[in-house]
């Protein structure tokens, strides 16, 4: 009897884990047949769980939504980073959900195990969270979005980009991404044929989703690819720099104002964008590194330009008095 409730537990944990199992899957996940299977099905069924089967030879499950919540079955991992997650919801950029998070927390780690509990309140003191914050985003919004994500479904919006220019998108929505204290959401637009990044606090979503899409391959890692589109790819200068000095130095500093790969152990090369030649000279001029410009050629003549504007402000001619404060 323990070795079938067991089981059990490990049926439901591994059908909460996605929305669609086969049968034959959940067999070889739980080392069992697909006889096994659909017994254990009914038993959960008679606990009260809504586990629904799709037709056809592949035994297809889902747990459905049900008039009680299920609980929830989570190992060590899972369970910490639940609970830093909320701690950090408490306080975070989706409109909404701080006391909700709070009231979650407080449910969480009561049941945890002290080794569990002591691992989130070390992670907690010491974190620090950043100064200021970014626009907020719906919960409802990025309930729709991460919904459509799992559930490989289209997904139509109103847009509006950093122009405020409006627009309207039907997209196959891959991966949702925390990025310098903004949400973005990473689909390819099905009308530009090309990969998209989209600010979710400017994203209006349509429903209901769909229909269902089959998964492309990402051009590369989501986190970075959200990286360079929001530091780069969106401005109208986009510029390549080397910097003398070790990466690990340079993105302790500038994280999230680009991307830096390391050349070798002593030097970098920062990608960053901006929408102006000014901004970006002022920027570079604030790394506090020795630095050669790549890309574009245009940002090593305003260089000049603003070194020599520099130059005459810390020694103006003879003659020329400075204001005293006051």
């Amino acid at each position: 009897m323990l070795e079938t409730s067991a089981r059990l537990l490990r049926l439901l944990s591994l059908l909460q884990s996605r929305r669609d199992w086969t049968g034959p899957d959940l067999a070889e996940r739980l080392n069992v047949t697909p006889r096994t299977v659909r017994r254990d099905v009914e038993r959960l069924r008679a606990l009260g769980y809504p586990v629904h089967a799709a037709p056809g030879t592949a035994g297809g499950y889902r747990l459905g939504a049900g008039a009680a919540l299920p609980p929830l079955l989570l190992d060590d991992e899972e369970a910490v980073a639940v609970a830093l997650c909320l701690r950090t919801g408490a306080g975070g950029s989706v409109e909404g959900i701080e006391e909700t998070s709070v009231r979650a927390l407080a449910k969480l780690e009561q049941v945890l195990p002290s080794r569990l509990r002591h691992r989130v309140q070390a992670m907690q003191a010491i974190t620090v969270r950043p100064r200021g914050a970014g626009p907020t985003v719906g919960q409802e919004v990025l309930t729709v979005i991460g919904a459509a994500c799992r559930d490989r479904e289209r997904l139509r919006f109103d847009y509006r980009d950093h122009s405020g220019a409006a627009s309207r998108r039907a997209v196959e929505p891959y991966r949702l991404v925390h990025h310098g204290r903004r949400w973005y959401l990473l689909a390819y637009d099905v009308d530009r044929a090309d990969w998209r990044t989209f600010r979710v606090d400017r994203i209006e979503p349509k429903t209901p989703t769909g229909p269902r899409f089959t998964p492309r391959e990402l051009p590369e890692d989501a986190a970075e690819y959200v990286a360079k589109g929001v530091t780069s790819r969106a401005y109208r200068f986009q510029a390549r720099i080397v910097l003398h000095a070790p990466v690990g130095t340079v993105q302790q500093t500038w994280a999230g104002f680009g991307t830096v790969v390391p050349l070798d152990a002593d030097t970098c090369e920062l990608t960053t964008g901006f929408e102006s030649l000014d901004a970006l000279a002022m920027f570079v001029g604030m790394l506090g590194v020795d630095f050669e410009v790549r890309e574009p050629p245009e940002l090593a003549d305003h260089l000049r330009v603003v070194a020599r504007r520099l130059s005459r402000a810390a020694d103006p001619p003879r003659g020329t008095t400075s204001r005293s404060p006051g």
